[in-house]
Order: structure tokens, then sequence, then C-alpha cells
């Protein structure tokens, strides 16, 4: 049974140890996620998710019950998960990489596809999936406070509110990120058009 995270933070508060893997699991996929979309590593974000939850796990231990429930659970883990890839990014050199994840590996961008028509044609499905890896590929290209807006609203989900959180900025200028970030995409998106219709 998925619990919503108001009744898993309750039952955290009563037994850490019985309940923190139900919180792994409904957190883990979007955790990895955010990770494998600003670091554009399978590897690295796979360990950032583990980091992350690791991190997770030892807080929560020091809190106490009324704390534990007063989490935004989703907020939470999500600041944690970017603090790591910034603090992952900060000790390395600056990349450009693509987020379509290992090459012949479909689950690194299947979730950026709409549902696929009960009637797809293979030709469909590889057209949807090559949008798909252009898209993330865009997204890579963005400076860094714009990528993890963008990826924290348009991929993650999380309210503007959440954001601010998150990323330690005011809501305004978490709103003006994602547009901004949304206005480079499309730009970013237009001249690769132009360049394919020349080709």
């Amino acid at each position: 049974m998925v619990m919503d995270d108001d009744a898993l933070l309750r039952a955290i508060a009563r037994d850490l140890d019985g309940c923190f893997e139900a919180l792994v699991r409904g957190h883990e996929d979007r955790i990895y996620s955010i990770a494998l979309r600003l670091t554009g590593d399978a590897a690295d974000a796979e360990e950032i998710a583990q980091d992350t939850f690791l991190r997770a796990y030892r807080a929560l231990g020091s809190y106490d019950a009324r704390r534990i429930r007063e989490l935004h659970l989703r907020a939470w883990l999500a600041t944690i998960a970017v603090n790591l890839c910034r603090n992952r990014a900060a000790r390395r050199r600056p990349r450009t990489v693509s987020l379509s994840g290992p090459a012949g590996d479909p689950t690194e961008v299947e979730h950026l596809l709409p549902p696929a028509p009960a009637s797809e044609s293979p030709a469909g499905a590889a057209a949807r999936r090559e949008g798909a890896e252009q898209w993330a590929a865009l997204v890579a290209d963005l400076p860094e406070r714009y990528r993890a807006a963008v990826v924290l609203r348009h991929v993650d989900g999380l309210s503007y509110e959440e954001m601010s959180e998150v990323l330690g900025r005011p809501e305004g200028t978490v709103k003006a990120q994602v547009h901004r970030g949304l206005a480079l995409l499309r730009a970013a998106f237009e001249a690769a058009e132009r360049e394919e219709s020349i080709a």
C-alpha cells in the first residue's frame, strides 16, 4: 500500500527504521531523475540518489517527531539531491552532456514521452523517442540555474513555493528562471530546427 507523504511522515515519526524503506520506494525514481537531469551522468545520479537517502535517514534520526511531521517531504528530499548535485559539479570541471542515458538504454527518457497511442507504429515510437532525446540534450545544455529550475518545475512537478524552498531563492526569482530557461530551450530548439532544414 502506498502512503501519501503526510501519512508516511507520521509513520516515520513513530518508527523510522520500520518505515524508511517506504520513503525510499516512494521517492527513489524522482530523486534519481532529478539527479540525472542535473548531472547528466547515470552513475553520478545513482550515487547522488543513494547519498540523498543516506543523508535523509541520518537527518530524520536526529529530528524529533514534531519536526518530522512538519517536513515538506518532496521539497526536502529535492533540496538534498540538488545540493549534492551542486557539490559534485563544484568538484568537477563543467561539461556538456546528454541526458538520454547510455546508448540503447530506453529507460532514461521514457518518462519524458507522452503516452503512446495503442496503434502507434515503430516509426512513430522512434520519432517520439528521438524528440525526447533532443529535448533532454537541450535541457542538459542550459546553464545550471535555469536547468535546475526547469527540471524541478517541468520534470519533477514541484510548485514554485516548493522550488523556492529547494533552491533557496525567492519565488519570483524561481519563476523568472523557469521563464528564462524555457525561452532558452525554445531558442535552442528553433536553432536546431533551422540547422536541420538547411542540412
